[in-house]
């Protein structure tokens, strides 16, 4: 009997260094694309998917992201004295019912896979997502929606995987496959960051994962993986033959919200899907496309 997938884990413990100034007193999940931060997206993304508890694996100057899903009882009067009431709907689909919520503290930088472990008493004896903020992708079924129906259909391990360039290999944990439907691989390895002339295919893991407990157990060795890190690749990789482990080639686009470019990148795709910003974005995107391709005089 497959277990229901009713918990997710968020790593969000990192400093975000690569956006400073911004992040200096700022959770870097705090980061807006259009008018919602990261870590909201998220956290909507996993209750599509039927998700009830989240556990968030923080750091130090990371409450802000718990605060962001309290109850602002001040912020919602003051809204409907002033007759804001589409703010105010948007604020309340924010809420999460009381004991929804956990953080755990991760005190050290030691790797994803120490962090994932950091949340092992909440995880329990349950099958559990994990939700990467950072990777932020549009679709029109969310994708750990797509991973849990993937994990109903198969049971035990489902990561969400894209095809990269073979020369970028080495930046992500990549597939080593056996069937292939087009849509659901087998996976039979697990490489983290692999030189592109050793890499067993092209298929990376996106920051989309849905794991059976049994992790647990080999994350909590502690052993050094890729940048002396406890990596959670390798621990999932020992997973293969014990329980059924499968990559699902996701529907939609992934923007990397690590990065400057993919971050920019996320603002223009997502605002040209709303469409009360879409007809003044396409404007102004017209206008800097025809500043560029004006000869400067």
């Amino acid at each position: 009997m497959i277990k229901k997938l009713r918990k997710a884990v968020l790593p969000v413990a990192g400093l975000g260094t690569r956006f400073l100034p911004a992040t200096k007193a700022t959770a870097k999940e705090m980061l807006p694309v259009v008018d919602k931060p990261l870590i909201q997206y998220a956290v909507e993304e996993a209750r599509a998917a039927g998700i009830e508890q989240f556990c968030l694996v923080t750091g130090r100057g990371k409450t802000a992201l718990v605060e962001h899903f309290d109850i602002a009882y001040e912020l919602e009067a003051t809204l409907k004295e002033r007759g804001k009431h589409r703010e105010l709907r948007d604020l309340r689909e924010n809420h999460l019912p009381p004991g929804a919520i956990a953080t755990v503290r991760q005190q050290e930088p030691l790797g994803l896979g120490h962090a994932i472990w950091c949340a092992r008493a909440f995880i329990g004896d349950d099958p559990f997502a994990i939700l990467l903020p950072d990777d932020l992708v549009l679709a029109d079924t969310p994708c750990t929606k797509q991973l849990a129906d993937a994990y109903y259909e198969t049971g035990g391990c489902v990561v969400a995987v894209s095809e990269v360039p073979h020369e970028q290999t080495n930046r992500y944990g990549i597939l080593a496959i056996g069937h292939d439907d087009g849509r659901l691989v087998e996976v039979l390895g697990l490489v983290e960051k692999p030189k592109p002339e050793v890499a067993p295919s092209n298929l990376s893991i996106i920051g989309r994962y849905v794991l059976m407990p049994q992790v647990m157990e080999y994350l909590s060795r502690m052993e050094r993986g890729a940048g002396n890190e406890v990596q959670l690749t390798d621990a999932m990789a020992k997973l293969i033959g014990q329980v059924p482990f499968h990559g699902l080639r996701y529907e939609g686009r992934r923007f990397d919200c690590g990065d400057k470019v993919g971050f920019l990148e996320a603002q223009i795709a997502f605002a040209l899907k709303r469409p009360d910003l879409a007809p003044a974005v396409r404007a102004f995107l017209k206008t800097y496309m025809h500043e560029c391709a004006t000869p400067a005089g």
